[in-house]
């Protein structure tokens, strides 16, 4: 497996569209044998009427895709030149074997992934049981934190950014302005790659979260650690939290602050769900977000009390200057 993953070429996964969606190796490529109606038929077959019927249909489906398939083949290896083809589909069967079979017949080697992406994602969950240095960042609402985190990266630290790889804030406003999320399957993927970049590092650095990321799970054994982890908590004077969630939020649509508001107003409550909705409607962004900054705060100090936490207290410092305090002052270990 991991073998595999360092080699150099092109990564392509043969599986269906929809398999591909759901999670695949990040940096991998999709280069489906059949769509997703044609291997429900094919798995169909197999399942009525035994192998030999599914070949039969599935070299029907391939047949007058053979030569297009041929020339995307040629073209990705065209682009490394002297590195394999890597091949993987579900469990390294008949689909990648079949690609590589093509790929033979164009003089192009090919290697395929043992076990298929079924092991990979056996490697995934592993990697999330393993050990791991862990540190948390954590702070209330505005304070910076993703952009600290993002600082330290630039100076070497081990991080690794767990809304940035969600495409997700982490609240109910969280979604806004990003792209959409991948599945938690497909973020566990990139999870693991992220971790196993990190390996042998004193440190590795993430925000402190909920379990959940907008609808992307933080994978238990990863979670357990985390709730293990000690923890550093920035601290910001009120207006320069203002100002930093005013700067992210204020270029937002209106009507999806509006509805991200509403979603929440059993937990901000009737009257500071009507100022919020009120200052939105003025486009008085400042005092939109102080509403939502008491009940945000409460969550906050709930979730952190549950870890050993320092306090650090940042002012307001620049993200980049503020990464520079917490190494000379040795609250963050250096470059890995």
């Amino acid at each position: 497996m991991e073998a595999f993953l360092a080699a150099p070429g092109p990564l392509l996964d043969v599986r269906t569209p929809a398999e591909f969606a759901q999670g695949h190796i990040p940096g991998a490529l999709n280069l489906p044998l059949f769509d997703d109606a044609g291997r429900a038929e094919v798995g169909t077959l197999y399942k009525g009427q035994g192998r030999q019927a599914a070949v039969l249909r599935g070299l029907a489906l391939v047949g007058p895709r053979l030569e297009a398939m041929g020339a995307e083949l040629t073209r990705r290896a065209a682009a490394s030149p002297g590195a394999p083809l890597r091949l993987l589909c579900w469990r390294g069967g008949m689909r990648s074997a079949s690609v590589a079979w093509l790929a033979a017949q164009l003089d192009l080697p090919a290697v395929l992934m043992e076990g298929g992406y079924k092991a990979y994602r056996r490697w995934v969950l592993a990697q999330f049981e393993r050990p791991w240095p862990l540190r948390l960042l954590g702070g209330r609402t505005g304070t910076g934190k993703t952009d600290l985190l993002l600082a330290l990266a630039e100076c070497g630290v081990a991080v690794v950014d767990l809304e940035g790889l969600a495409h997700h804030r982490g609240s109910s406003f969280g979604a806004l302005g990003l792209p959409p999320q991948p599945s938690s399957e497909h973020y566990e993927n990139r999870l693991a790659l992220a971790l196993r970049g990190l390996e042998g590092a004193p440190e590795i650095w993430l925000e402190a979260e909920s379990v959940q990321v907008g609808r992307c799970r933080i994978p238990a054994g990863l979670w357990r650690q985390m709730k293990a982890a000690p923890a550093l908590a920035v601290q910001r004077p009120l207006e320069h939290r203002l100002a930093q969630l005013v700067r992210i939020y204020g270029v937002q649509d209106p009507q999806e602050l509006a509805e991200a508001t509403r979603r929440i107003a059993r937990r901000l409550g009737p009257q500071r769900t009507a100022a919020a909705l009120e200052a939105i409607a003025a486009r008085d962004w400042t005092a939109a977000c102080r509403q939502m900054l008491d009940y945000y705060d409460r969550c906050y100090d709930h979730d952190l009390s549950a870890h050993t936490s320092q306090p650090v207290e940042l002012g307001e410092l620049s993200a980049e200057a503020a990464a520079q305090l917490l190494l000379q002052r040795g609250l963050v270990a250096g470059s890995r």
